[in-house]
């Protein structure tokens, strides 16, 4: 199961939430009849959408069976999943970040620098944070410096520049 959104709060009286995606296809994560599974003290159970607009960026939805605010107010932090089989497919080096977080990353002379933790993104672009031996390092997610990523081998091999591997041990030794 991979994690789509979390649910924000609750949004009016009739048991709407506002969701924070995590996918970059709303209109078809988010519609009306479309599955998604949460994990709570009661364990796991699949919501069917019932309806669904985008406010402000985020998704409003609502669902079956749940109609009153107080049929949603515990919900606030569940994570909405779906079956990694129903997910889009990307195109040719696009990659889910569920797909990096584990990966091991490498220099291209096989030097290991660890293993993705975690995507950043941001309006400067996205970087791998790596928890290897140097500590935690980010690289970021570019074709001139991750120039090779196979996530059936789970391996991504980089190309740093000069002095982007450095930059954590520096910071440790202040």
């Amino acid at each position: 199961m991979v994690v789509v959104g979390r649910i924000a709060r609750p949004h009016g009286l009739r048991g709407h939430v506002v969701v924070n995606p995590e996918t970059d296809f709303l209109e078809e994560r988010f519609r009306p009849g479309a599955d998604v599974w949460i994990r709570s003290a009661d364990g796991a159970r699949r919501l069917t959408i019932a309806a669904a607009r985008v406010q402000g960026g985020r998704p409003v939805v609502a669902f079956e069976g749940l109609a009153r605010v107080e049929d949603v107010e515990g919900m606030s932090g569940l994570e909405l999943r779906v079956p990694e089989d129903a997910l889009q497919p990307l195109g040719a080096n696009r990659y889910y970040e569920h797909q990096l977080i584990g990966c091991r990353v490498e220099t291209l002379e096989g030097a290991v620098v660890g293993r993705v933790v975690r995507v950043d993104g941001g309006t400067g672009g996205s970087r791998l944070a790596v928890e290897g031996p140097r500590g935690e390092v980010l690289v970021p997610l570019a074709a001139e410096i991750c120039v090779e990523i196979d996530v059936e081998a789970r391996r991504i091999r980089i190309h740093p520049p000069e002095g982007l591997l450095d930059l954590n041990e520096t910071k440790r030794t202040r």
